[in-house]
């Protein structure tokens, strides 16, 4: 192997296990406090029996609408992990010994992603079934057409996630300094990501109504492009947001 190729693949190595050391690190801390799961579960059953007894969609079920209304539900849950993904190292002045540390910015901000984006997965993978079994199921059971429907609703699930998720990890460090931060993150956030949302809970919808692939492949690879735009947008400029918020 050239003498380049493999001081790259060094190189490559080095930045994974950094930004996986802070990915295990936060996933750790989660596993033994035990605080944000149960608390996101309880959530987000509340929300989805709210919705069903509200709207009694077992009568006439309208794809678009069960659509948005999963999506609320994931969106709501998954800013309880947001609040507090920098939240924790406020306390102590953990964040500040986080950037002594001879990591880049950037991977303190892509680790921190990929824990968010794992909480917020499991979480949701606690409400699809809730949500079938809320508004997709009658007394014949789930048909055929839908459970087919089930695979590619999850990968449009994983993909919405990302681009939601990208930028709370990012408007969550932004919040931490605010003395107002469990308020100003909503704030910051919703108005960013209704593109995401509508995008998410549109091809959702046509994957239920059993649309063929060509009919939301547009949406989906606007939806790929957020997620690239958004995960790239966000990790550069975490290095200038921290710098300016006096950390």
């Amino acid at each position: 192997m050239p003498g380049y190729l493999y001081v790259l693949r060094r190189k490559r190595e080095r930045t994974v296990s950094k930004i996986l050391l802070i990915f295990r690190k936060d996933l750790l801390v989660e596993w033994r406090s035990k605080q944000i799961f149960p608390t996101m579960f309880v959530f987000s059953l509340l929300l989805l029996l709210v919705f069903n007894v509200a709207f009694e969609f077992r009568s006439d079920v309208n794809f678009r609408t069960v659509s948005a209304v999963v999506w609320i539900t994931f969106i709501f849950s998954g800013l309880l992990a947001l609040g507090r993904s920098f939240s924790l190292e406020k306390e102590n002045n953990a964040f500040a010994f986080l950037l002594l540390t001879p990591v880049s910015r950037s991977y303190i901000y892509l680790g921190k992603l990929l824990s968010n984006v794992v909480m917020v997965l499991l979480s949701e993978l606690f409400i699809l079934p809730l949500f079938f079994l809320f508004f997709l199921f009658d007394a014949k059971g789930i048909s055929l057409s839908l459970t087919g429907a089930i695979l590619p609703f999850l990968g449009v699930t994983v993909l919405g996630t990302i681009g939601f998720v990208s930028l709370g990890t990012f408007f969550s460090s932004m919040a931490l300094n605010t003395k107002l931060r469990d308020m100003m993150l909503p704030l910051l956030v919703f108005p960013l990501i209704i593109p995401v949302v509508i995008t998410s809970v549109g091809i959702c919808s046509s994957i239920l109504e059993g649309r063929p692939f060509g009919y939301y492949a547009f949406s989906l690879q606007v939806l790929v492009s957020f997620d690239i735009i958004f995960v790239l947008l966000c990790s550069l400029l975490f290095e200038y947001l921290i710098e300016d918020s006096g950390d």
